[in-house]
């Protein structure tokens, strides 16, 4: 049996989750690099306080994010193409199921190997470099004896751990460029937006700071280069990218979404379609900020607005998380039998 651990953020599933679920947030240092010393604190006096201005937005979407069960709903439909022999879980890092939440129910099955899938296509430190940097620290304190041996990404590099022996455990680290992946976002485009004639393509992705880019995490440029690929499905399409979500008074990404938006408008585009790029399931980034807050903005100018949905279950998706596990588990073992 083959475990397979799908890891994204996910998001409060009830009004009353909000704090806890931004306090979890907050209290991570991949994320917010706070002095160790004061990081719960702060992250309690930020969480209480952006809780009741976060709330509203929660109310508009229903009073949840439905981050839950759509990424257990892309479980499901990865177990049902990986078939027998594998075993497909949910790990969250912010809010239930939570990672140790995802290794009880893996132990069930007395997996032989696991497969870390994050659902984040860009690699960054603060989504897929922190749900990996949690999945090692619960696991560890998950085993509390271990052996030596290799823990191998999808592109064969290998690195020590040391956890249970003959239990391998295996990442894969981003998809950004993945030929099933670009194509899976072309075709969600398409199916959404049949004729982009006439259409400004607006890419937007989740904002970082420009610090954390500068010590040379690889977001932005496989962000670009994601936009890139997709690009070269539609040729004489206006485009541009994006950033939003930002939080704090420090420098983040720009430009940043609402801006180009105002500003095409201001320009005279009359067709918009915007594209979440780093995002693959619905939460408050595209139901409030994209669907309410821009969505507004366009519409109340005449603005033809259209916004290209995650890619949630799409079925080109599904077929690229199933070729990224196959994949990874079998470089792996070409790895083992040279050496």
């Amino acid at each position: 049996m083959t475990g397979v651990v799908l890891l994204s953020m996910g998001g409060p599933d009830s009004l009353e989750a909000i704090q806890p679920f931004l306090y979890n947030l907050f209290s991570d240092h991949d994320i917010v690099r706070f002095p160790r010393a004061l990081q719960k604190p702060l992250a309690w006096l930020i969480s209480r306080l952006r809780a009741k201005k976060t709330r509203h937005y929660y109310q508009i979407m229903g009073g949840k994010s439905p981050q839950r069960e759509q990424t257990e709903a892309q479980a499901r439909a990865l177990q049902k193409a990986l078939g027998e022999g594998f075993v497909v879980v949910v790990a969250l890092r912010y809010w239930h199921p939570m990672t140790e939440e995802a290794l009880q129910k893996l132990s069930m099955y007395s997996p032989k190997r696991i497969v870390l899938l994050p659902l984040y296509p860009q690699y960054s430190r603060t989504t897929t470099g922190s749900s990996l940097n949690e999945f090692d620290r619960v696991f560890r304190r998950f085993f509390s004896r271990g052996t030596h041996f290799n823990l191998t990404t999808l592109r064969g590099q290998e690195k020590p751990y040391f956890y249970p022996a003959s239990l391998p455990l295996h990442r894969v680290n981003c998809y950004h460029n993945y030929p099933t992946y670009i194509r899976a976002m072309v075709e969600n485009i398409r199916e959404h937006l049949p004729d982009p004639k006439g259409y400004f393509f607006l890419f937007t992705a989740h904002s970082l700071p420009l610090s954390i880019i500068r010590e040379g995490d690889p977001y932005k440029i496989q962000t670009e280069e994601t936009v890139k690929l997709i690009m070269e499905h539609f040729p004489g399409v206006d485009h541009a990218l994006g950033y939003q979500s930002k939080v704090g008074p420090t420098k983040w990404l720009e430009p940043f979404t609402q801006d180009l938006l105002e500003e095409l408008i201001n320009s005279g585009v009359k067709r918009v379609a915007v594209i979440p790029i780093s995002f693959t399931c619905e939460h408050s980034e595209t139901l409030y900020e994209l669907d309410y807050l821009y969505g507004s903005i366009a519409r109340e100018k005449g603005v033809d607005f259209v916004r290209i949905p995650t890619l949630k279950t799409h079925p080109t998706y599904i077929e690229a998380l199933k070729e990224l596990v196959l994949q990874t588990i079998s470089s792996c073992e070409n790895i083992k039998g040279i050496s």
